[in-house]
């Protein structure tokens, strides 16, 4: 099997595995699926944290208003009584607004928030550091997990204008957002690799030949956008650790250059004919007759 590391722009996604004889015209639908599924993934955790946290969304003709406003205005939260936390729930404000703050007792929260990070971890970026390849059926699983910690803590379900019931259902609104922008309708998803773009027409090994052991680095895009930048010869990684080698170098050369100062020559203990007068110096003060000894003493 092929190994696609899949990018979007500079930033790995997911490792995914694919025949050779794969077709384009099939593979690249499948990137998108894969890719948006960790997406709403992701939008499905954000929004059940505040779930946890906060209690349902609050219909949308009450949400940013203050008590006294809704009051004046005579509104009222008719999912608010149908949709009750299993355990009773917690008051606690939400200060955005936007949800009605009887959020789950302690021990629902901790349901959802487990099940929040083992649904991260499925779907992760680090499994690409992990050399774990991420496939369709572990989205669908990672999204398995969180609907059913959904159905344990609220067993009456959601209001209908909930984002976490609108993403199960596939109803959510994502127009005007950065969230919107972000995701690639599989019709409109296409693949490069080595700057080149992968044909629709062809197959996987029309480019990356017979070898089935490969692993290329193929970026998603949408189409019309062009091609993305292309990837530099050396990792991000590998230039922060040549930068922090050339960086020490540079403080090992400037400990050099401080070190190599001669001034000690000057000393008295590093002068080479020190010792030669010295010994000069004891034969001049010495008796003559002494010296005459000392002489003879080294002749041979």
């Amino acid at each position: 099997m092929v190994r696609l590391h899949v990018k979007r722009g500079d930033e790995s996604q997911f490792l995914l595995e694919a025949a050779g004889s794969a077709r384009l015209a099939d593979l690249a639908p499948l990137v998108a699926r894969i890719y948006n599924g960790r997406l709403k993934v992701q939008r499905l955790c954000s929004e059940m944290e505040e779930l946890a946290e906060h209690g349902v969304f609050l219909p949308y003709n009450m949400q940013g208003l203050t008590d006294e406003q809704i009051e004046e205005l005579k509104l009222k939260d008719e999912w608010a009584e149908k949709c009750v936390p299993s355990g009773g729930s917690v008051f606690k404000k939400d200060e955005i607004g936007r949800r009605n703050g009887h959020a789950p007792n302690e021990k629902m929260q901790q349901v959802i928030k487990k099940t929040i990070e083992e649904a991260k971890a499925l779907i992760s970026k680090k499994q690409v550091q992990a050399n774990v390849c991420v496939n369709m059926e572990m989205v669908k699983d990672a999204l398995d997990q969180l609907r059913g910690a959904v159905m344990i803590v609220y067993p009456m379900g959601l209001p209908p204008h909930d984002p976490v019931r609108m993403e199960f259902e596939d109803k959510e609104d994502l127009s005007g957002t950065h969230a919107g922008l972000e995701v690639i309708e599989e019709s409109e998803a296409q693949l490069w690799w080595a700057g080149k773009e992968l044909k629709e027409t062809k197959l996987l090994s029309d480019y990356v030949g017979k070898n089935e052991k490969t692993t290329i680095i193929v970026k998603i895009q949408k189409k019309g956008q062009g091609a993305p930048g292309r990837e530099p010869l050396i990792s991000h990684e590998e230039q922060k650790q040549m930068m922090l080698y050339y960086y020490r170098k540079q403080e090992e050369l400037k400990k050099l250059e401080e070190d190599d100062d001669d001034s000690f020559l000057n000393a008295e203990w590093a002068d080479n004919h020190a010792l030669k007068r010295r010994c000069f110096s004891m034969e001049a003060d010495a008796h003559p007759r002494q010296v005459a000894e000392q002489w003879n003493a080294r002749m041979p």
